[in-house]
């Protein structure tokens, strides 16, 4: 293979329709999330080769992500656990709140190991990319992600990491060594703001550089990014959208820069996607359901009414 490999934790996802407390929801939706999976998915409808890896359990959940995964033309790579699918629920508790909870100490995917992911597999990829979410969620998923990245490095492959903290999942005291150390081996960073202050002093741009990554992209919202690429300095503005569902925004914003550093683009260029990507599914409901399309990325920049006909 050769294009983008990444891997970690998929789950299914329940969506309370509706605003309020969740015991005053009368619909739900059924889905799956997962900030790799998410990245495969954008990253593989922008016309990027990619495979994703991951364990799920021999149940309904981890049929549907399997499908979905393959669907999306992600070469999904699935490996069956005896225990559980993880799974994630969202209720929007107010207009401005989403809430986001997980159900995944000892599932399926947290039980990812080192032996699950390939070293042929790392180290024929172009771009291996992680997160800090897999090794917050357990001893062995931390040391499958560490590993991969060694032998990565050690091939010449490029390593990309998103940050990605989840304060739910595990302390700012544990992760921060944690994360300093899987950013200094990486060689595409992406961060917030709040995501780089938990480990770098000063400005964060600077300050992750420092560690090593010679792409250094900090995401921030609607306020855009700012980026520090191979010792040039970007800002890009991110464009007026309704937002519908912020969760997913920044997978989709890493899926369009890594499917343009792929395709061999400029960094303003990747930039530009990466920014449209995520504006893009802010405006849709689900992970990974409203991750854009090269034609619907055409579509938001050329748009002159609320209308396509």
């Amino acid at each position: 293979m050769s294009g983008l490999l990444t891997f970690g934790e998929t789950m299914g996802v329940v969506s309370a329709e509706g605003i309020g407390a969740l015991d005053h929801a009368r619909g739900f939706t059924f889905g799956i999330g997962g900030a790799e999976s998410n990245v495969a998915i954008g990253a593989a409808r922008l016309g990027a080769p990619v495979t994703w890896l991951g364990r799920v359990g021999d149940d309904a959940s981890g049929d549907l992500i399997a499908r979905r995964l393959r669907a999306e033309g992600v070469a999904a790579v699935v490996i069956r656990d005896p225990s559980f699918t993880g799974l994630m629920v969202k209720h929007r508790r107010t207009g401005a709140l989403l809430t986001v909870d997980y159900h995944r100490a000892g599932s399926a995917g947290s039980r990812l190991a080192p032996s699950d992911v390939p070293a042929d597999a790392v180290r024929a990829a172009a771009i291996v990319h992680v997160t800090g979410i897999t090794p917050a969620l357990s001893d062995s998923a931390r040391a499958a992600v560490f590993q991969a990245v060694e032998t990565a490095r050690a091939a010449g492959v490029t390593v990309s990491v998103d940050v990605n903290y989840r304060a739910k999942l595990w302390s700012r005291f544990d992760a921060a060594p944690v994360l300093r150390d899987l950013v200094a081996r990486a060689d595409i960073v992406f961060a917030g703001p709040a995501e780089a202050a938990l480990f770098v002093d000063g400005p964060p741009l600077d300050g992750l550089a420092a560690l090593g990554p010679a792409e250094v992209v900090v995401k921030d919202g609607a306020r855009g990014c700012t980026a520090l690429i191979d010792g040039e300095r970007h800002a890009v503005a991110a464009p007026d959208v309704a937002v519908v569902d912020p969760v997913g925004a920044g997978d989709a914003f890493v899926a369009g820069y890594l499917a343009d550093r792929l395709a061999g683009a400029q960094p303003a260029a990747r930039l530009a996607t990466a920014i449209a990507a995520g504006a893009w599914a802010v405006t849709v409901p689900g992970d990974c359901e409203g991750l854009p399309t090269r034609a619907d990325l055409a579509a938001l920049a050329s748009a002159t009414d609320d209308v396509l006909r």
